[in-house]
């Protein structure tokens, strides 16, 4: 059983389900069942369909062997709702598929997915301030001038300049390096990063452009504390402290410092518990719904570890502070949790580490609307999340010096457009510097008592000192 791999860009989900449907009906072994005394013929079982789609998606690399048997069950009941299968009967529509003997069979036709159409974005490209560019408001029309009595030598200057001998003189607007331009540099350059990693033409179809903020962008950059978890200024958004408290506890687990009232049998449990009603509780998931499709693009790079590890560092970087921040503290607990062995179990019949993704999953990553693949999608990001959150919660540090060194690069030219003088004098060219500094001869290196070849050989009498 073969899973194509489907690479980032748009509609990717769409493909997944296309593409797990394909499989599906072309390759679910089909046979014989007997039920009530009657033969049916081409059909299967609900528990061998969930066997069979449980190996496939286990063993795709779209998906990996995160999933549970439960999601297994999940994705059938939405084919059925979407008459991928029907029962027997040809009954379809609802979700009401269990994993039992029931029998079903493929429809006639299954028409795949079509491709959702978004509209389409206009490119926002960025343009940096000109020097001879007026402002909006002041054009060269409606400059107020002083009235000036003509005389001869005013009228032949005019007349020069009307003939084209002498040139005329033009205002020329003196703009300076805004914090809006600054803020609109760090925009494109990290969304033009981010499509270059992703090799898309566009980022369009998997990304708004117009709800990225520039502010979030820099804001997750510089305000950091120093174990690189954000800063917020509005304190009204940050976590509420009975959660924090309740996540420290289980992450430093033993070792409780902030726990005043007594542990009981099973306190580890309700801990965890009041910390995932909270993040199930979040009314967006933290990845935010409008960067679900950029997020699931990356994940068509997880081949390409290094490449995809960049990609999540740029989606990150364009979150809310406050998503950012709860993120990384969630992440810094789950790790925590499952590499801590001294934790008791947290729930019966499953292991830390798939109970953590299970729980989590959700409120990390979701789609606003109904995309029949998104808790499959979800299992996958997290998982590769958690073996990876250092490295994927930092600043990518080569992008934040490129863009560090464009920005100063623009104000070396606004301060040279502006003060041609002093910026000769501060920073001159190699023509001036010759000028200045004209190049001194070079002294001849003394002759060493080591260059000769017999440097203390006695001096021998020749033939020319004979008398």
């Amino acid at each position: 059983m073969e899973h194509r791999l489907v690479g980032p860009g748009p509609y990717r989900a769409t493909k997944l389900w296309n593409e797990t449907v394909e499989l599906f009906r072309t390759r679910m072994p089909l046979r014989k069942h007997r039920c009530r005394f009657k033969s049916y013929d081409r059909c299967f079982t609900a528990a061998e369909a969930v066997d069979w789609l449980h190996e496939l998606l286990r063993c795709s690399q779209n998906f990996g062997p995160e999933v549970t048997r439960k999601q297994t069950v999940q994705l059938l009941k939405k084919f059925l709702k979407n008459h991928v299968i029907e029962d027997i009967k040809g009954k379809w529509g609802q979700e009401d598929f269990e994993d039992n003997r029931h029998l079903y069979r493929f429809p006639p036709s299954s028409p795949l997915k079509p491709y959702p159409k978004k509209p389409a974005y206009q490119k926002d490209v960025i343009k940096f301030p000109e020097w001879n560019d007026p402002p909006q408001s002041t054009s060269q029309e409606n400059i107020p001038v002083r009235p000036v009595v003509v005389n001869s030598e005013m009228w032949y200057k005019r007349h020069s300049i009307a003939i084209g001998e002498v040139p005329a003189c033009r205002l020329v607007y003196r703009r300076q390096l805004t914090e809006a331009n600054v803020e609109e540099i760090w925009k494109s350059m990290t969304l033009s990063y981010l499509q270059k990693v992703l090799g898309l033409d566009s980022l369009e179809e998997v990304l708004d452009i117009k709800l990225v903020n520039s502010k979030f962008i820099i804001h997750n950059v510089y305000s950091v504390s120093k174990q690189g978890v954000v800063i917020l200024d509005d304190k009204s958004k940050e976590l509420p402290h009975w959660v924090l408290s309740a996540m420290k506890c289980l992450a430093n687990w033993p070792n409780c410092s902030d726990l005043k009232q007594p542990m009981y049998l099973g306190f580890e449990k309700d801990v965890f518990k009041t910390i995932a009603d909270y993040y199930g509780h979040l009314k967006e998931p933290l990845l935010t719904f409008h960067l679900f499709d950029a997020f699931v693009s990356v994940l068509g790079l997880l081949q390409k570890e290094k490449m995809a590890i960049e990609a999540f560092q740029i989606c990150c970087l364009l979150l809310p502070p406050e998503n950012r921040r709860k993120l990384q503290l969630l992440m810094r607990m789950m790790a925590r949790i499952c590499l801590n062995k001294e934790m008791p179990s947290l729930c019966d019949g499953f292991g830390t580490r798939t109970l953590m993704v299970q729980t989590f999953s959700r409120c990390i990553l979701c789609s606003k609307d109904e995309v029949d693949l998104d808790e499959l999608l979800a299992v996958r990001l997290v998982t590769f999340l958690m073996d990876n959150y250092q490295e994927i919660l930092k600043v990518p540090l080569a992008l934040q010096t490129s863009i560090e060194e464009r920005v100063a690069h623009l104000r070396r030219v606004q301060f040279q457009k502006s003060y041609p003088e002093v910026y000769q004098e501060r920073f001159p060219t190699p023509e001036s510097e010759a000028l200045l500094f004209p190049e001194k001869p070079k002294p001849k290196p003394q002759l060493l008592m080591w260059a000769l070849k017999n440097p203390f050989q006695p001096f021998q009498r020749t033939r020319s000192f004979r008398m």
